[in-house]
């Protein structure tokens, strides 16, 4: 089993997809728009086949009603070395990019960074 996309909420689909463009090297598909519901929603493809679907609605401009959050702990991704992760980390915090912990060995064993997108959803990555 391999998982097909994750999807994440936002108030902005144009900055949140340019943000996992940029840094990530995805793909953006066509914006798609559920003319009922008035939600749109843009594909992100990533080279290796990983797919990061964002999604806004327009009650989500409304606090009132906004939507309770589970969500996930983080999403990672791979930048295969650990010269990379120090490069993109820089390139993020440089550009104004909230990095909440390394460049470091983590307590897995994994070397690499956290840094919250323009969200404040936490990004992992991982040499």
């Amino acid at each position: 089993m391999q998982i097909d996309h994750i999807a994440l909420y936002t108030r902005d689909l144009e900055r949140l997809c340019e943000f996992y463009t940029k840094y990530f090297d995805g793909t953006a598909g066509k914006l798609y728009q559920n003319e009922e519901t008035g939600t749109q929603a843009c594909f992100v493809s990533f080279a290796d086949g990983a797919r990061l679907e964002i999604v806004t609605r327009p009650q989500f401009e409304d606090g009132e009603h906004s939507r309770l959050w589970t969500g996930w702990a983080h999403t990672s991704f791979k930048a295969g070395t650990r010269e990379n992760v120090d490069a993109l980390t820089e390139q993020m915090r440089s550009e104004g990019y909230e990095i909440t912990d390394g460049p470091v060995v983590g307590k897995d064993g994994c070397y690499g960074s956290f840094v919250l997108d323009p969200d404040g959803n936490t990004v992992r990555i991982v040499a």
